[in-house]
């Protein structure tokens, strides 16, 4: 596989996700290009990559190196279009960060790209790839809380509570979700900014350009296609308060117990799956215990990670992102021999969009919104 690597630091963007290495030490890889319109420091960045050569234009690129894969690092939805659309017209497959793109519209004209071009498109929604959420999705599916029932999940809630936790940290949450439920049928929402509900007008300010937000204290109800109902909670500023009220996670309760995984990407492990055998309402996390976790998934001819990577400029500290990114990139191979949708796809970043734009729907018209939205403009307009 011939891969590209675009990651232009020509404009400022807060910390990455490792997608640049994620390439790293893979057999049957040949990372043939580094995409960045700014030259500085280019041998250090080309290096992190192991890219044989630099460019300074995508297009350039594409006609000269005719990639198989293309890897998009951007955490800047608005840039994802334009390379989705020559990577596909080139017949190229995409990994590309979340959240794919704010606009649903985009979202509809990326799926019809993907669908004309014959392309696969794999987005890192790491959870999808972690060993503790995979764990957690076989349980449930076994049996081991009895039937799930509620699924309740919480941004960061820190000083993006609100609309942009919802873009950005939410993203993670709702479509994990869908990943352990099925796909989204309906959302209700309350979405309030200073203590009122928000109005078309009441756009925030966001510290990254994430698209459309609203509010600073958000939330939904949503109902799944096997009837599970998951409930998506962010409010600004309540990190603060106490490790042990507000913490970014998600909880599965069953009728026989609930499956708690808070997730944390400053300490190591970055997830931590712990299971109480009472059902909620009795005994709220009273008597969780830890999950061991078996990894079985093996990577042939595979280099082992190289975790001194982590800390390093645009690469997390916790290996929970080499980690996952590894068996994502693995997926979008596999998916492409096998010609098949990876775990993490096209359709079902659409969905995860859909389920953010619907909740901001659902609360201008107070009422609940069936998913897919029929009106695909942005309820907060564009």
């Amino acid at each position: 596989m011939r891969v590209a690597i675009l990651k232009d630091t020509s404009k400022p963007m807060m910390g990455l996700h490792a997608l640049h290495v994620a390439f790293r030490g893979l057999p049957n890889v040949d990372v043939v290009a580094h995409v960045d319109s700014n030259p500085a420091e280019i041998e250090k960045k080309m290096a992190a990559t192991q890219a044989k050569r630099h460019y300074l234009d995508f297009e350039t690129m594409l006609d000269q190196e005719h990639p198989d894969i293309v890897v998009l690092c951007s955490r800047h939805p608005s840039d994802h279009f334009a390379p989705i659309r020559a990577a596909a017209e080139h017949g190229c497959h995409v990994f590309c960060e979340k959240p794919m793109t704010a606009d649903l519209r985009e979202a509809d004209r990326i799926v019809e790209l993907v669908e004309k071009h014959g392309i696969k498109l794999c987005v890192a929604h790491p959870a999808r790839y972690s060993l503790p959420y995979l764990t957690m999705k076989a349980m449930i599916e076994r049996g081991d809380i009895g039937t799930p029932v509620t699924a309740y999940g919480r941004g960061k809630c820190d000083h993006r509570g609100g609309g942009e936790d919802l873009m950005v940290l939410g993203t993670h949450i709702l479509d994990l979700q869908a990943f352990l439920f099925g796909e989204p049928r309906s959302v209700w929402a309350d979405v309030k900014t200073q203590g009122r509900p928000i109005a078309p007008e009441d756009r925030s300010k966001t510290m990254e350009p994430i698209g459309p937000a609203a509010g600073d204290d958000i939330f939904a109800c949503l109902e799944f296609s096997n009837g599970v109902r998951g409930v998506f909670e962010s409010r600004r500023g309540l990190a603060g308060v106490s490790q042990g009220v507000v913490q970014m996670g998600l909880a599965v309760a069953g009728t026989e117990g609930m499956l708690s995984m808070p997730f944390n990407d400053a300490a190591e492990p970055v997830c931590r799956l712990r299971r109480s055998r009472t059902s909620p309402p009795l005994a709220w996390g009273v008597d969780y215990e830890d999950v061991p976790l078996v990894e079985t998934r093996a990577t042939p001819g595979a280099e082992p990670l190289d975790f001194s990577l982590c800390g390093q400029p645009d690469i997390p500290s916790a290996r929970f992102f080499l980690e996952a990114n590894r068996f994502a990139v693995l997926d979008l191979m596999e998916s492409i021999a096998e010609n098949r949708q990876p775990v993490s796809n096209v359709y079902t970043a659409r969905a995860t969009l859909d389920m953010i734009c619907g909740i901001y729907a659902a609360a201008l018209k107070r009422r609940t919104m069936t998913i897919p939205l029929k009106n695909r403009n942005h309820p907060l307009g564009s």
